[in-house]
């Protein structure tokens, strides 16, 4: 299976490099980038192929990962309007959808959308994906296989979901380092040094979603073994629902989706 990404930023690098840790050989890679340093990174880093423009061999590949920002996606594949055939082509291009991708590609039908995030850039992210109809089960196989180099994978089956993905996972490390940024200033303000204060803060996020990953019981029952009656986890649990932070995280993940819905509707216009 010979790959051509397009676009060789932080998300292609982490793919790539997922790959190559896999055992993938660096001649079935490919990558158009435009910048030098970028290209040169690449050769460095992996021994890939890069070219600054979509040349012929760029084309000769069984998959075309499109990995630009959003906004610089219906440029970058203008070069490929209507010289697919049989490609397999991913987007990790936030927000983008199916119909506009495909016009953009000649009306190509053979796509997949994804939403990785960024801990997969240390091989731990987690990544939703959702096909066209017209890709079979082989190409949802090597679109799962790819995104799996950098982590797990959820298939969606509806496209209309793929912004509540971007909510939730897309999205939701942003939440976590919110939640661990007001945990270490906490701990700062109870007297420990920056240095305590994060590991005490980081440690126990890791901590506790390891135990949730390995865990068959449910989040709720988790919280509530550590949650002793008239205990200190219960004072501050109890603080946390007088002042709404449940359904305050809830209002922001819906205005995160409502917010992707809009930047899909402005991205995809002509």
């Amino acid at each position: 299976m010979k790959i051509t990404f397009i676009g060789g930023g932080n998300m292609a690098v982490a793919l790539i490099g997922g790959l190559r840790k896999q055992g993938y050989s660096a001649a079935g890679i490919q990558v158009v980038e435009p910048f030098e340093g970028a290209r040169q990174r690449l050769i460095a880093a992996f021994g890939v192929r890069c070219t600054a423009t979509a040349d012929a061999a760029a084309l000769n590949c069984e998959v075309l990962v499109l990995a630009v920002k959003p906004q610089h996606l219906k440029e970058a594949v203008a070069p490929f309007c209507g010289k697919l055939d049989k490609q397999l082509v991913i987007s990790i291009a936030a927000g983008l959808r199916m119909a506009d991708i495909s016009r953009w590609l000649g009306n190509y039908k053979k796509l997949v959308r994804t939403m990785p995030n960024t801990p997969a850039l240390i091989g731990a992210g987690i990544t939703g994906l959702c096909a066209d109809p017209a890709v079979d089960l082989e190409g949802r196989n090597s679109a799962e296989k790819i995104l799996k180099a950098v982590g797990s994978t959820v298939w969606i089956g509806n496209e209309e979901q793929m912004d509540a993905v971007t909510a939730v996972s897309g999205s939701g490390p942003a939440y976590v380092f919110y939640f661990i940024e007001a945990m270490e200033a906490a701990a700062l303000n109870l007297g420990f040094d920056p240095r305590s204060a994060r590991q005490l803060t980081v440690e126990t996020f890791l901590g506790a979603a390891r135990l949730a990953e390995q865990s068959d019981e449910s989040i709720s029952t988790l919280r509530e073994r550590v949650t002793s009656k008239g205990g200190t986890t219960e004072a501050a649990l109890l603080s946390f629902g007088s002042s709404g932070i449940a359904g305050a995280i809830g209002h922001g993940i819906m205005a995160a989706k409502v917010r992707g819905r809009e930047l899909g509707e402005i991205l995809g216009k002509d």
